[in-house]
């Protein structure tokens, strides 16, 4: 699995060769390239792994949710009393 913000279809966007869908993105909605995926056409509802606004990845809901917490984790600041990083 790569690195990216997961994101959940909502549609194709028309016009566009079937290279842009409309991607629900942390409640936003965002139009992101799609045209790396060769697995077939994107279903409302499939999940997404999203990098530099290209989806790079398929991903069921539970690695979706996987990365979304693991981008919440980064996110979050060190606790008192954390000296792992050597500091």
């Amino acid at each position: 699995m790569c690195l990216g913000i997961p994101g959940q279809v909502i549609g194709p966007i028309d016009g566009y060769g079937d290279q842009l869908a409309l991607v629900d993105v942390a409640g936003v909605q965002r139009k992101i390239n799609i045209g790396l995926l060769d697995e077939g056409p994107l279903p409302p509802g499939s999940w997404v792994l999203i990098h530099m606004g290209f989806a790079l990845e398929r991903v069921d809901p539970a690695g979706a949710e996987r990365a979304m917490s693991g981008l919440e984790l980064m996110g979050q600041p060190r606790q008192p009393g954390d000296d792992s990083q050597g500091g």
